[in-house]
Parts: C-alpha cells; structure tokens; sequence
C-alpha cells in the first residue's frame, strides 16, 4: 500500500513538475467572488501570489472558487497571499482556503485602522493563520521574490512610492487640475498596492486606494507608469477610479472584479471609457448600475444577473446605501466564471472569458 502511495505522489508531482516547465506566460485569474476580490497570479517559474480571498458571507464558496483557479494552474500551494486590507470582501475566505492549500506568506499593510469586523477578525482569526508561515508588512518600495517577474509595493498603509522610483513615472499629470475628491471609509486608503512587471508586459492591482490616495500616488506627477493592463478597479465604484488614476495609467485594457448590484456605476464607466487608448473592459460581472447606456457587451463579462431580466434594464438602478448593516448582494445562480490573462514577455497578452470561450489577443506594442 505505502509503495502504491509513493507511486501515485510521484505522478502528481511528475505531472505538476511537467505542467510548470511548459509556462511561458504570467498568467492571472481574476476570480468571481461576488462582487469581492481574489486575483490569482502565475509566473512562468510557477510561483503564485494570491491578492485577498474574497467574501465573509459565502467563504467555503469563494474558496473553492479560487481553489478551482488553483488546480486550473496546476499548483500545490500559494506562495505568497496579499491582503490588501481588513474589510470582509477582501479576507473573507482566508480561513477556509489555508484548511484546503498551503500558504507560505502573508502579507498585509499592518494594523486595521477601521473598528468593527475587520478588527475583530484580525485580532482573533488572522494570527492564527500566518503562525506558521512568513508574516510580512508591506511598505511601499518592497518587492515580492520572483523569478523573471517585478512585483513593487507602492503603496500600503497609507504610504506610497517616490515619483523617481519606478522607470517611465514621474511625468506631469493634466487630469490633476480637474480632480474631484471623494469621501472613503478608514480601510480603503490603507490598502496594499502592487504594480508587476515581466518584460514589456505592466499590470497594475491598487486594492480599493481611493479617489484621494490615486491624486497621492498621480498628482503633481505621476509615480505609476502607464501599463497594459489595469486590474479590480476598487469593483468599479466611484469613490476610486478617478481619471487622474486610469487616465494616467493609459490601460490597454482593463478588468473590473464588480458585482451584479456593486459597482460599474456610471460615473465609473465613463472614467474608464474616456480613458486614451483603452481597447476594452472586461467585467466579472453584469452590472444593473450601469444600464443600457454604459454596460458593455456580453462577450466581455464573465458572469451575469443574479435573476435574469426579461429586458435590458435601460435606465442604470441606484446602487445600495453603504455600510455594515447594507443587506448583502443576491449572488447570481448557476456556475461561476473566471477571467483570465496569459501575459508574454513581449507585452502581448489574451484575455479569456471563461463562460462563453471569447478570447482577444492584443499584440505587443508596436507590432
């Protein structure tokens, strides 16, 4: 029997082994999770880094959510796992997910500033899970180990990046003269903020930084390049992505971890579609915040109404009050799709809607 077991362990690892040698390309999974966030990053090497873990209320569903993107990747364990802060949308299936896979770092912005569940929820469940692993705090400037990916820290508890840091930042923002502030809660500014590089290929994932923490990052002058591709968005709601952010960014294109009443507000959607150079958004979800007038094409969203329609919704709905007695979004039924994006190192990448099979390439710049 002990035999017959090493037999079977040695063909998992073989098989696994085998699938790591043949990456080429950075792949990331951006994870239904209802209107939460959980990305999910692959390297050539096989290396993960996982950014938060989705939803308090539907945990054991978002974690096996993200477990099935990790067995899609044939991994073993995750090697590095940001919580980009302390709201439940973000480390809401932590505790199940590290009962399921290994998880060798932690990573946060230190103490929750905000009173409430998030505080309760470090205090009492979060050392428990990092005890016997790698518990790092972010500062702004550090990098994530990686072989032929860099991954910075530019922002995180607050603190952000220099302007000179980053190669091809420092540049003069005009969107900063029209800048509208916004009010946000005590977490969001908080949160841990990450820009990746692998060769020509820039992506950028700032957690829920909001509309004050992107003119601290982007104004006077920039301290994020342009990249390819821009990720989460804050769920696409207005009190982040200002055009003083995604206008500098210059995204290719862009991939909102929004939820079907959370989200892709109009204000958003017009932030994001006026952007120079955008290509196209793609959506984790249908959005009854935009309406007719601003949602996009289905083939670009992964999943969609928690109760399907019978007409196109023209006028885009109110979005709920916010705040912790807001009753929770109804989840849409049936099965869960991801998006996903395999990156090259000469900047080209293919997004991959994983309901329907659209898939869009779009080629290295200048090509």
């Amino acid at each position: 029997m002990r035999a017959t077991l090493g037999v079977i362990c040695a063909v998992l690892l073989s098989a696994t082994s085998a699938a790591a040698q043949q990456r080429t390309t950075l792949d990331i999974y951006v994870v239904d999770v209802e209107g939460g966030n959980a990305t999910l990053f692959v390297t050539p090497a096989g290396e993960s880094v996982l950014i938060d873990t989705g939803n308090a209320i539907g945990a054991a569903r978002d974690a096996g959510r993200i477990m099935d993107a990790v067995k899609d990747a044939h991994l073993t364990q995750i090697d590095h796992l940001i919580l980009t802060h302390y709201h439940a949308d973000h480390f809401g299936g932590m505790e199940e997910l590290s009962k399921r896979i290994p998880i060798k770092e932690f990573i946060d912005h230190g103490r929750n500033v905000q009173p409430g569940v998030g505080a309760d929820w470090e205090r009492d469940v979060y050392p428990k899970l990092y005890a016997k692993a790698k518990h790092t705090i972010a500062k702004p400037g550090d990098r994530i180990a990686l072989s032929g990916v860099d991954w910075r820290i530019v922002s995180s508890n607050g603190a952000t990046i220099p302007a000179t840091m980053l190669a091809g930042a420092n540049k003069p923002n005009p969107e900063c003269a029209h800048f509208q502030p916004f009010d946000n809660n005590m977490e969001d500014p908080m949160s841990v903020a990450s820009y990746i590089t692998f060769g020509n290929f820039r992506t950028a994932h700032l957690g829920d930084l909001t509309r004050n923490m992107e003119f601290k990052l982007m104004c006077p002058v920039t301290t994020l390049p342009p990249v390819n591709l821009f990720l989460g968005l804050h769920h696409g709601v207005e009190s982040s992505n200002s055009p003083v952010m995604v206008h500098a960014l210059h995204p290719r294109v862009a991939i909102m971890n929004n939820g079907t009443r959370k989200g892709g507000d109009p204000r958003t959607m017009m932030s994001i579609h006026t952007s120079p150079g955008l290509e196209d958004l793609w959506q984790i979800h249908f959005s009854q915040l935009s309406g007719q007038e601003y949602t996009q094409p289905g083939m670009f969203i992964a999943n969609l109404l928690d109760a399907p329609s019978p007409s196109m919704p023209v006028a885009p709905i109110a979005a709920p009050q916010p705040g912790t007695n807001a009753p929770p979004a109804p989840v849409h039924d049936g099965k869960a799709y991801w998006i996903k994006v395999s990156a090259k190192s000469d900047g080209s990448f293919t997004v991959t809607n994983q309901r329907n099979g659209f898939s869009k390439t779009y080629a290295a710049p200048g090509s």
